[in-house]
């Protein structure tokens, strides 16, 4: 009996733990994001997280050690009683969507965008927070919140890329957090596996939300997809239904149109006569008209009319020269 419940626990045991491997979805999808892209410099407490040099000068991140503190960051935050305990902070503009998507379904507290010196130390500041677990994007870009969190012993969670300070970081998860996929793909990640630890979904079943969603998104793609949108909406050449024509009038364009057709018949003569055929040489009759108007009044001679009685005088001329000059000038 001893045996087969030994046996029985190996089972299971063997059952959490190829649970707890990682999938090959995730490394095709983390090769496909390029989470394994380091940059050109190395950290020397990164150096056991790099897997090799390429011959560019490009380090490659070991993805087995990243899944690993994936978990392992994954168990701090759900050991956390409180999930708005959990600050989650990214100043760069990639990671404030996957920031934002996290908090939302962890219940954590977001941080998105510049952080405010002194929310965690100085009390009177409007956005001051007592967190117990912090988790950054970058120790780099994020190194006024990693340096606050040092002086308030609070434990730090960092993505950090070969080229990162590890001061003041508890668990680092050696990742690229430079690319805007990748960081998305690592938030996604976490969430995925926290929401697993909680218990809100099971392994056997893959999460329903995209990684997609917390990819960062650029206002000016975004603005240029809706003036597509809107141009394709307006050439497609639908018609306008009848009805308020935004004036408070109602109309109905098929009435409208059969009355400036009745209107149109009415202006033709009766008979269906040609116009053409009726019609004689206009010019000469046109002619004709105005020699009988322009009997009656003979051509004027402008230049022989005398100028009307009246008139001003001209102007003498003066010779200023001839003048004598002013005496008796006033004391300027």
């Amino acid at each position: 009996e001893e045996g087969v419940c030994l046996l029985e626990e190996g089972e299971v045991g063997a059952g959490r733990m190829a649970a707890l491997q990682r999938r090959e979805e995730d490394v095709q999808k983390m090769l496909k994001c390029k989470t394994h892209l380091g940059t050109k410099n190395c950290d020397v407490l990164m150096a056991p997280y790099v897997h090799k040099r390429r011959t560019d000068g490009v380090h490659i991140v070991n993805i087995a050690k990243t899944w690993e503190k994936i978990q392992l960051a994954a168990r701090i935050i759900a050991a956390v009683e409180n999930p708005a305990d959990v600050a989650v902070v990214a100043a760069r503009p990639y990671g404030q969507r996957a920031v934002l998507k996290f908090a939302h379904y962890t219940g954590a507290h977001p941080v998105a965008g510049r952080w405010t010196p002194g929310q965690l130390t100085n009390q009177i500041c409007a956005k001051f927070v007592e967190p117990r677990l912090l988790v950054v994007t970058d120790p780099l870009t994020d190194g006024q919140a990693v340096r606050e969190a040092s002086y308030c012993n609070i434990p730090v969670i960092a993505f950090c890329d070969t080229d990162s300070p590890l001061r003041y970081v508890d668990v680092a998860i050696p990742a690229n957090n430079k690319g805007r996929n990748s960081i998305a793909l690592l938030w996604w990640l976490l969430c995925r596996e926290v929401l697993y630890l909680k218990g809100a979904m099971p392994r056997t079943e893959d999460w329903s939300v995209m990684v997609d969603l917390f990819f960062y998104r650029d206002p000016e793609e975004l603005e240029k997809h809706e003036e597509a949108a809107a141009g394709g909406g307006l050439s497609g050449g639908g018609a306008v239904p009848p009805g308020d024509d935004g004036f408070g009038a109602t109309y109905d364009s098929a009435a409208l149109a059969g009355s400036f057709m009745a209107g149109a018949d009415a202006s033709q003569p009766a008979g269906g006569a040609d116009w053409a055929a009726g019609g004689g040489d206009w010019s000469a009759g046109g002619a004709g008209a105005a020699g009988d108007a322009g009997a009656a009044a003979a051509p004027v001679d402008w230049a022989a009319v005398d100028a009307p009685t009246g008139a001003p005088p001209p102007v003498e001329a003066q010779n200023w020269d001839a003048q004598p000059p002013a005496t008796g000038g006033g004391d300027w």
